[in-house]
C-alpha cells in the first residue's frame, strides 16, 4: 500500500511515513487519520517508522504534540506493544518527538528519536534497506 509520503510495508508489518518541506498540523492529523484506518483494517500490531529528513519547515507547537500523542495513547490503549522510531536530525522535530515518546511513555506505544538510520532499523528489527527513502522521494535542490 502507497500513499504519497505513506507506505505500508505488509511483510515486515511496518508503516513508514515520509513527510517532505512542511510539516503541519494538517499533515500530522493527515497521519493519525490514516494511522487510525490502517489499525482498524490490520488485526496484527504494526510498528511505525517516521523519516523526517525531507522536512525543511516546521508549523507545530508543543500544545498539539501533547494533545496528538494522549490522543495515540487513549485511542490505541489495551493493544499489543508497537515501536515508533522517530528519525529526525532538525532540533525543533527532535524536541517535539522527543515530546511525543516521553507522553507515550508507559503505553503500547514505545516511541524513540534517532538521529541515524542504522540505529533505528537496528531498534525495530528491520533490515537498513527497507527504511530507505526510494529515489523518486528524494528532494532535488
Amino acid at each position: 500500500m502507497k500513499l504519497s509520503d505513506l507506505e505500508f510495508q505488509e511483510d515486515i508489518h511496518l508503516l513508514i511515513w515520509r513527510p517532505r518541506g512542511l510539516l503541519n498540523e494538517a499533515s500530522v492529523n493527515r497521519l493519525v487519520s490514516a494511522l487510525a484506518d490502517l489499525e482498524a483494517k490490520i488485526k496484527e500490531p504494526f510498528n511505525r517508522f517516521v523519516d523526517t529528513l525531507a522536512t525543511d519547515e516546521v508549523e507545530l507547537n508543543f500544545r498539539y504534540i501533547i494533545h496528538i500523542s494522549l490522543y495515540r495513547r487513549l485511542t490505541y490503549a489495551g493493544r499489543p506493544p508497537v515501536k515508533t522510531a522517530i528519525l529526525a536530525t532538525h532540533s525543533t522535530i527532535t524536541h517535539y518527538a522527543k515530546l511525543h515518546a516521553l507522553m507515550t511513555q508507559g503505553s503500547s506505544i514505545k516511541a524513540q528519536v534517532f538521529h541515524e538510520r542504522d540505529a533505528a532499523a537496528q531498534w525495530l528489527e528491520v533490515p537498513i534497506e527497507k527504511l530507505m527513502a526510494p529515489v523518486a522521494c528524494e528532494r532535488t535542490k
